[in-house]
C-alpha cells in the first residue's frame, strides 16, 4: 500500500470526502491530504454508559484538533470557534450526560479516567492517528490525563486553556479574586455556603457578580450550535455548586508536581481576567519543559467567546511551530 493511498484511507475513516483524497497533494511537513472545502459533519460514538456526540468542522492539510469542552457538565459548541483556524479538521464533541450527547444519571460514570477513555474511543471511531489537544478548564484536566497516561499515542501537542490543573491552587485563585468583589456580596456568599444554602436567590445573585468579571466580560451571542445548559448534576457531583466553591470529586485533584513529565509541545492560555489567574498558568508553564504561555487581553475564563480571534491568532501560530518540529 502506497503512504498516499493509506493517507487517504486514513482521511476515508475520519468522513473528508474519501474522493477528494485521490487528487489532493500531501503535506510535508504533517503527510496528511488536504481536506476538502470547510463542512460541517457529525454523529455519535458509543463509549462506556452511553453515546457522545461529535462534529467535524474546517478543514486543511494540518493535523486535527479535538476540542474538550469544560464543565464538567457543559458542552462543545464553543470549540467551533477553532475552525477559524483554516488549515486543519477541528473536532469538537460533547462528553457523556452533556449537550447532544447521552445523559445517563448512574454516578459511577462520572470518573475522570472515563471521559479520558472517551478521546480514545473518538479517535478510534474517526480514525484519527495523530491529533492536537485543546482542553479548556475543567477539558484541560482531561486533556492533561491523556498526556500523562498516553504518552506517544500521536498525540502532537497540548493546549491548556484556563487549565484546572490543581483545585487548591484553583481556590486559591479563587479566594483572591473574591477579595475584589464588594465587601456585601463577599459575605453574602461566605454566609450561605456556610450554611450549605446555595441556591438561595441571594447567594446565586452573588455568584452572579463574581462571573461577570471573571468568567466572561461579553454577553454571549445567541448560538443555535449550543443546545440546552450546563448539567447541573454532572457539575455539582464533580465540582460543586459554583466555580469558586468545589465539594464534589474534584475537590483534590492535582497534577501540578506532574506537569513536569510532559514531553511534548504546551501551550497555556489563560485569560487577562481568568478565574485561572495568569500569575497562577504562568507558574505551570515554568514546570513545562520548553512550554509557551499567552494571555488573551481583556477576556475572562471563557476566552474563546471573549477573545475568539485572539485565540485563534495565538493557537495557529502554536500548531504551525509544533508541525515544523
Amino acid at each position: 500500500m502506497t503512504d498516499h493511498v493509506a493517507r487517504c484511507l486514513s482521511l476515508a475513516m475520519l468522513a473528508l470526502l474519501p474522493a477528494a483524497c485521490r487528487s489532493a497533494p500531501a503535506n510535508p511537513v504533517t503527510g496528511a491530504v488536504a481536506a476538502p472545502a470547510p463542512r460541517a459533519r457529525e454523529g455519535f460514538v458509543p463509549v462506556e454508559g452511553g453515546r457522545i456526540w461529535y462534529r467535524i468542522a474546517g478543514g486543511g492539510p494540518g493535523t486535527p484538533v479535538v476540542h474538550i469542552h469544560g464543565g464538567p457538565g457543559s458542552n462543545g459548541c464553543r470549540g467551533l470557534q477553532l475552525a477559524a483556524l483554516g488549515d486543519r479538521p477541528v473536532i469538537i464533541y460533547d462528553q457523556l450526560g452533556s449537550g447532544r450527547s447521552d445523559h445517563p444519571t448512574d454516578t459511577t460514570l462520572w470518573r475522570l479516567e472515563r471521559f479520558v477513555d472517551e478521546i480514545d474511543s473518538l479517535r478510534s471511531h474517526l480514525g484519527l492517528a495523530q491529533v492536537h489537544l485543546y482542553g479548556g478548564s475543567w477539558g484541560a484536566s482531561v486533556a492533561l490525563e491523556y498526556a500523562l497516561t498516553r504518552p506517544g499515542r500521536g498525540l502532537r501537542s497540548l493546549t491548556l486553556a484556563g487549565p484546572l490543573i490543581s483545585t487548591p491552587m484553583w481556590l486559591e485563585d479563587a479566594a483572591i479574586l473574591r477579595r475584589q468583589l464588594p465587601a456585601p456580596i463577599q459575605e453574602t456568599l461566605a454566609r450561605h455556603e456556610a450554611a450549605g444554602t446555595t441556591e438561595d436567590p441571594a447567594y446565586v445573585a452573588a455568584t452572579d457578580s463574581f462571573y461577570a468579571r471573571f468568567y466572561t466580560r461579553r454577553p454571549e451571542r445567541s448560538n443555535p450550535d449550543c443546545p440546552g445548559n450546563m448539567n447541573q448534576a454532572v457539575y455539582r457531583y464533580m465540582w460543586g455548586p459554583t466555580e469558586f466553591f468545589a465539594t464534589g470529586t474534584l475537590r483534590s485533584y492535582d497534577r501540578f508536581d506532574r506537569l513536569s513529565e510532559l514531553r511534548l509541545p504546551v501551550l497555556l492560555l489563560a485569560g487577562e481576567f481568568d478565574e485561572a489567574r495568569p500569575e497562577t498558568v504562568r507558574r505551570f508553564q515554568q514546570r513545562i519543559p520548553g512550554a509557551r504561555f499567552e494571555q488573551i487581553e481583556d477576556a475572562g475564563h471563557a476566552i474563546l467567546s471573549d477573545a475568539p480571534d485572539q485565540v485563534v491568532e495565538a493557537l495557529g501560530s502554536f500548531l504551525r511551530d509544533a508541525e515544523r518540529r
